[in-house]
């Protein structure tokens, strides 16, 4: 039985070692990566290549024929093809690297803050987040990140946000677009929730309540997190390490991807409440 569960061990490190070696391969050479992004698109001709990248010829012929040797691309058709377990590899590749890209280009929003409260998937898709910007505070433009805030608001149709804690004006905001027919959903604390219900109108609150336009989910501890999805776009908000709310910054984004990564992210605490 011992020599079994050996066998089966040293099976497991051979495999890993091979796809180490694999991954290594093919993440040494910066053109073999983009010679692999070409053919993950649509099969190519090395001409075509060279054309599509910019590379010099010899570059991409050389880099091809260590390619096709190692057997991660094949010729068909006059054409160059990404093998069905590159592909594989070279999209896990993509993934890894664009969730490094996410973590260095916004690394002052993560560093030192509170992440507590984004779940695994989050986490794990946190490429979703690529194409976001980081909104900052300036001493210039102080009122940066609530002006940011209520852009997106404003005239929304669908607004769903996680609200941390009670802006002033979040009150009137709330009761103006609900005014215009918008359909809101909250996530509050009990320690702001008495303050909200009270600034917005009574008559109105009452019938978008009635009528589902207004939907607010109360939790009895402090909300650790930011967020906000509307129509056209999506912000995400952090705690810093010492619990206090970092107004100075926050992440936006109008991508597709984002907007789904946010939505499924406040369905998540929802669900836990």
């Amino acid at each position: 039985m011992n020599v079994i569960i050996m066998k089966a061990h040293t099976k497991h490190f051979e495999d890993f070692g091979k796809v180490q070696d694999e991954i290594k391969f093919l993440t040494k050479s910066e053109i073999r990566l983009e010679i692999l992004k070409c053919l993950d698109e649509s099969p190519y001709t090395v001409k075509e290549i060279v054309e599509n990248t910019g590379m010099t010829y010899s570059s991409v012929s050389s880099n091809m024929n260590k390619l096709e040797k190692n057997k991660n691309i094949y010729k068909k058709d006059n054409k160059f093809r990404i093998s069905y377990l590159t592909k594989i590899y070279f999209e896990n590749i993509i993934h890894f690297k664009k969730s490094l890209e996410v973590i260095s280009n916004f690394e002052e929003f993560w560093n030192k803050h509170d992440i507590n409260n984004l779940d695994y998937d989050s986490v794990k898709n946190i490429t979703d987040l690529y194409d976001s910007e980081l909104v900052k505070s300036t001493s210039t433009d102080i009122y940066k990140i609530y002006n940011t805030i209520k852009a997106q608001i404003v005239n929304s149709e669908k607004i769903m946000a996680i609200f941390p804690y009670l802006h002033p004006d979040f009150p009137k905001l709330v009761e103006d677009e609900l005014r215009k027919g918008a359909e809101i959903q909250l996530i509050i604390n009990d320690a702001i929730y008495k303050s909200l219900i009270l600034g917005i109108d009574e008559d109105l609150r009452k019938e978008c309540l009635k009528n589902k336009k207004l939907k607010i989910h109360t939790v009895k501890n402090d909300l650790k997190i930011y967020l906000t999805i509307c129509d056209d776009e999506m912000s995400l908000g952090l705690f810093k390490n010492d619990n206090s709310f970092d107004q100075n910054r926050i992440l936006i984004s109008s991508a597709k991807q984002a907007r789904r990564w946010a939505e499924k992210l406040f369905a998540q605490i929802k669900e836990e409440l």
